[in-house]
């Protein structure tokens, strides 16, 4: 796995607000190709699936993002 590639990408989705990152985490659950993956391996996308949803329990255990 390319592990740089993997944190470029989760760094532009995370820019884009929590919003369009929880839209992200849902389509990569249902698998749909997007192009913000589209460089990156199954591996890869799961590895990037698994990282949002990290980053994204923390704010909604806080209540700030929805």
């Amino acid at each position: 796995m390319n592990q740089s590639k993997i944190a470029h990408c989760i760094e532009a989705l995370c820019q884009r607000g929590c919003k369009e990152v929880s839209r992200v985490i849902l389509a990569l659950e249902r698998g749909e190709a997007m192009a913000e993956v589209r460089e990156l391996n199954e591996d890869e996308c799961q590895a990037v699936l698994h990282e949002l949803k990290s980053i994204m329990a923390v704010y909604r255990e806080g209540g700030t993002c929805w």
